[in-house]
This record gives structure tokens, C-alpha cells and sequence, in this order.
């Protein structure tokens, strides 16, 4: 119940996922990145300890199609799986085992790949990529969202789409971006509004976890 966007970023190498499903609170399950390392994600019948295997993989030096196998290796019941991967140079993979739900499919295209289940058709997935990859936006987070929005309007999921997130992993030890829509009747303009928000305030934040005392105040009681 699930389809995603896997990128690395050929201006800035940084890592990101888009992710959504009709079920809530999917980015929390499925979607994993690494700085300097790469993206995974776990779908369809979920296992997220599989994110943390394919990752260890790629940190290790393993190829995206080396971490897929990782993950499948690791799992117990890898044909009600569906993962993909994109190593630090971009390489890509994805696995969608037998027992995979629905209509369901994985492309890939530079630096990317999308991958989904129950899909409305498996058109979804490649317009899913080329809004992606012909974003005009600058932000790498907004060009996610552009594959978003362009796989909604496609026709998504056979069920509605009520649940999305987007991570961004780049040069530092954490997600420079982690924003969820954990259930709603718009997760795309409830996630777009999100990045609209934080857009702004991404790189204080990322001022604050590395020196505090370059850190801008937002100007609220006790933030002197």
C-alpha cells in the first residue's frame, strides 16, 4: 500500500526519500537515509529493521544491488517485500518479492528509483520519476514533492492516499529534513505546506546542531 521516491542528489550528494500509502504514518516504517551513505526504503508488507540492514550495507562498501540482497538475505519472509536502494554513487536496485500486493512495479532513472504497490496502474511509477526529474524546482525536497504530486494526480494508490513524508539526509549526522503527514484527507498540500515552512528555517537549524552560538533567535520567550 505504498509507493516511493529514492534519489541521491547529482548536484549536492545528498540522499532523500518521498514516500506515501493509504495506511498512516508511513515515512515512520519505510523510508531511511544515511549521510553520505545512501537511501533505503521497506515497503508493501513492512519490516523497517530491513532500512538499518541496507544501510549498514552501503556503509560497508556493498553496491545498491549488494544492499538489496542484503536486505532480502536478513528477512524471514523477503516475498511480502518490496525494497529498493541507492548507493553514495548513485547506483540503483529494488527487490519486490512474490507475494508483493497489487498492481506493483520499480523504475529507475538517474540517481533514482520508484517503487509501489496496489498502484492504480503502473504508470504511476514512471510519472512518479519524471516529475522528479524534470523539476525545475532548486530545493531538492521540492523536487521530491514535484514526483509526488505528479504520481497523486496519475492516480496513486487504488485506495486514497492519506499518508506521506519526505527525508532528507546530507553532511551532517542527522536528517536535515524529516517531515510527516501521518494521516489526512491531502497528505500532498498538508506535505507541501510543510516544506514551505521549514524551507526557511532549514539551514538555522542545521547552524544550531553544529554551533549554537552562530545560531539565529526566532525571537520566542527565553530564545535570547
Amino acid at each position: 500500500m505504498t509507493f516511493s521516491l529514492a534519489a541521491r542528489d547529482p548536484a549536492t550528494g545528498a540522499f532523500g526519500i518521498v514516500v506515501s500509502s493509504s495506511s498512516p504514518a508511513v515515512a515512520a516504517r519505510c523510508a531511511h537515509v544515511r549521510a553520505g551513505v545512501g537511501a533505503v526504503a521497506s515497503q508493501n508488507v513492512t519490516n523497517p529493521v530491513l532500512g538499518t540492514v541496507g544501510l549498514d550495507a552501503l556503509a560497508g562498501g556493498a553496491s545498491a544491488d549488494q544492499a538489496v540482497e542484503a536486505m532480502v538475505a536478513a528477512d524471514s519472509y523477503p516475498d511480502y517485500r518490496q525494497l529498493t536502494a541507492v548507493s553514495a554513487t548513485g547506483e540503483t536496485a529494488a527487490h519486490s518479492g512474490a507475494r508483493t500486493l497489487g498492481t506493483h512495479t520499480a523504475v529507475f532513472g538517474d540517481g533514482a528509483v520508484v517503487a509501489g504497490n496496489l498502484l492504480k496502474s503502473e504508470e504511476v511509477a514512471a510519472v512518479m520519476l519524471d516529475g522528479y526529474l524534470t523539476s525545475s524546482a532548486e530545493a531538492f525536497e521540492a523536487r521530491l514533492l514535484d514526483g509526488f504530486a505528479a504520481a497523486v494526480r496519475a492516480g496513486g494508490e487504488e485506495g486514497p492516499v492519506r499518508s506521506a513524508g519526505v527525508v532528507v539526509a546530507e553532511d551532517v549526522a542527522w536528517n536535515v529534513t524529516d517531515l510527516r503527514v501521518d494521516d489526512s484527507d491531502d497528505p500532498v498540500a498538508d506535505l507541501r505546506r510543510l516544506w514551505e515552512l521549514w524551507a526557511p528555517q532549514k539551514a538555522d537549524y542545521r547552524i544550531r546542531g553544529l554551533d549554537p552560538t552562530l545560531a539565529p533567535s526566532y525571537g520566542v520567550p527565553g530564545d535570547l
